[in-house]
């Protein structure tokens, strides 16, 4: 029997709002690629990216076309060739990755050379606010042993500070998502080092970032918009000291594994991340957390329900999915 490709589109409610410098959001709009070929199926979820122009309609039409393409028999591997590295390409992908699995009675680690995965310390994100309401959101927190922090651009040492006050034991990195500028570059990156910050990721905008490279960075910088795929690493020299790896941006584990082996060739540091999504967005993720020094796979956590049988959370610790889930 060929194996046949549906796709679907999903809305899960947020718990509450997440805000970051590009805007606000309260539901997160995912896109479900589904592979059967009659006795096993495979699933992988994206979300499509607004900034680079997808949503979940154009993303859901875009892998809909590819149907008669999974009929007639593209595998993983034409995947890469067919389409560019998208959010549509990351749950096609995914999806393959957990039929062949499936297929193979083997676990996707094991397919992709790897041990049995470990659990992990995830990050939790805190959403863009006032400094008083970031520090009053920090402290029902402030147990866990990794925040991230979202900032804006003005105001951000004073929002940090107050981070650091509520917080006083956690580990804090910090995502500015494009948002400050060179005029206060040095200020936000020495009020990030003064508050035990170990970790920015995305200071200035993609493709307006050489600043980067003329400047002491005092804490580690990471790229996250301006890293795509395998690609894109070149334009990282000088300006960056780690990687941010989603797949929503490398259009798939396949892709994800190829960047992270090619980005400690090139002595950058791992860390990976993740949109606003469910369980079956992070499963796959983590094959990538393994070898990264970061790992952001909170998504789940802020959502007001994740989907059934998914990933298991315990405080900051993040558990492998279990195979009848994903890979």
């Amino acid at each position: 029997m060929p194996v046949r490709l549906s796709v679907r589109i999903e809305r899960w409610p947020i718990a509450g709002s997440f805000v970051i410098s590009r805007g606000a959001k309260t539901e997160a709009a995912v896109v479900v690629a589904e592979l059967t070929d009659g006795a096993f199926t495979g699933r992988g979820e994206c979300v499509p990216l607004a900034r680079y122009n997808q949503t979940a309609e154009n993303t859901a039409a875009e892998l809909a076309a590819l149907t008669i393409f999974v009929e007639d028999g593209l595998d993983r591997q034409g995947l890469q060739a067919i389409l560019p590295a998208t959010a549509a390409r990351n749950a096609l992908d995914c999806a393959f990755w957990d039929l062949e699995a499936k297929r193979a009675g083997k676990r996707a680690y094991e397919l992709a050379g790897f041990a049995a995965l470990k659990p992990v310390t995830t990050a939790l994100t805190i959403s863009l606010g006032t400094p008083e309401s970031m520090a009053e959101a920090v402290r029902k927190v402030a147990q866990r042993k990794l925040l991230k922090i979202k900032l804006g651009g003005d105001g951000d040492p004073a929002r940090i500070a107050a981070v650091r006050k509520a917080a006083p034991n956690s580990e804090l990195i910090v995502d500015a998502n494009e948002a400050w500028t060179e005029a206060n570059l040095a200020d936000n990156l020495r009020a990030c080092a003064d508050a035990g910050v170990t970790l920015v990721e995305q200071p200035l905008p993609a493709g307006k970032d050489d600043a980067l490279a003329s400047i002491r960075r005092p804490i580690t910088v990471c790229a996250d918009e301006s890293i795509h795929e395998r690609a894109t690493l070149k334009d990282l020299a000088g300006k960056y000291d780690a990687i941010n790896i989603k797949l929503d941006k490398t259009g798939g584990l396949t892709e994800a594994l190829a960047l992270a082996a090619d980005a400690e060739r090139a002595g950058l540091e791992i860390m990976v991340g993740c949109m606003v999504s469910t369980s079956l967005s992070m499963a796959p993720a983590m094959l990538i957390a393994q070898r990264a020094r970061v790992v952001d796979l909170d998504g789940p956590l802020l959502l007001a329900k994740d989907r059934d049988g998914g990933m298991r959370y315990e405080g900051s610790m993040v558990y492998p999915s279990d195979a009848a889930f994903w890979g």
